[in-house]
């Protein structure tokens, strides 16, 4: 009597376990594969495809060019870039931010947008401790203010030179004997430091004095004249003066900062396959299978 029950447990509990494995391999036939990615695709977010000529537009927009020339460094730098603003516009969609079909430049802008809603942009605080901290950034060493003019020849470099120092204006006697271009200002240029002018000519610029004009100065592709309109002695930029470009340089850091941690976060959120075999060029990017 105790023998037949239990064999008939037994039976009982084979009959469960082929119910189940049975019940199994239904929900496994019924469960829709993953379809093969697109024959062009050269990644896949999710579900997406994402071809090259997507990519190749990408570049086009960046560089204005196709950028087949560049290395596999290079494009593999501009794969990452291409692939983080695909997240980026996939996470903007997720958030309702940008309705299906919005260009991911797009949608990556008004994600950013609206995370920067809550930022107030730097303290006074904070600007004040970025000036101690980069002092030496904001000293301006000594410049010219500066007039230049370009001769074809010696002669007419020459013969400027003589009416102006007999009290001629640089600008007519330039226009007379010169082709120089920038007349129109009478050959002002913008105030200048000496690591911003070519280095043949820093000491016959910084040896002159205000309103006097150089000896011709010859160079390979012309003749040069010089003429110092004002000498501007090193100075430290207060910071009352400062404080616009600090605050634009914070904004700066935070956004990249922020940019940085949404990319995290849909990388973490995605999933990216990239599919090395259809790019023209050995992929070296963070994407790669054995990199994530």
């Amino acid at each position: 009597m105790r023998a037949r029950s239990h064999r008939r447990a037994a039976a009982e509990a084979a009959a469960v376990a082929a119910a189940g494995a049975a019940l199994a391999a239904g929900l496994l036939a019924c469960r829709p594969e993953a379809s093969a990615p697109a024959s062009d695709a050269v990644a896949r977010i999710g579900a997406e495809d994402l071809s090259y000529g997507a990519f190749a537009a990408y570049v086009e927009r960046q560089l204005g060019e196709r950028g087949s020339a560049l290395g596999s460094d290079v494009l593999s730098g501009l794969f990452d870039r291409f692939l983080d603003e695909r997240l980026l516009a996939a996470l903007a969609a997720e958030r309702g931010l940008a309705p299906a079909g919005t260009p991911p430049r797009r949608a990556v802008e008004t994600l950013l947008e609206a995370d920067a809603e809550a930022d107030l942009g730097p303290t006074a605080t904070e600007v004040a401790a970025h000036y101690e901290a980069h002092r030496d950034e904001f000293r301006r060493p000594e410049r010219v203010r500066l007039r230049q003019a370009l001769f074809d020849d010696l002669a007419s470099a020459e013969r400027a030179r003589a009416e102006i120092v007999g009290d001629a204006a640089f600008a007519d006697a330039v226009r007379r004997h010169s082709r120089e271009p920038n007349l129109a200002a009478g050959g002002l240029q913008a105030e200048l430091a000496r690591d911003e002018l070519p280095p043949a000519f820093v000491d016959t610029i910084f040896r002159l004095r205000p309103g006097e004009v150089s000896a011709v100065v010859e160079a390979e592709y012309g003749f040069h004249l010089f003429q110092v309109v004002e000498r501007l002695p090193a100075a430290e930029v207060p910071l009352a003066e400062a404080r616009t470009e600090i605050a634009r340089r914070l904004r700066r850091a935070r956004a990249d900062a922020r940019l940085a941690e949404l990319v995290a976060e849909a990388r973490r959120h995605y999933n990216v396959a990239v599919l090395e075999r259809n790019l023209p060029f050995n992929y070296q990017g963070r994407y790669r299978a054995e990199d994530r």
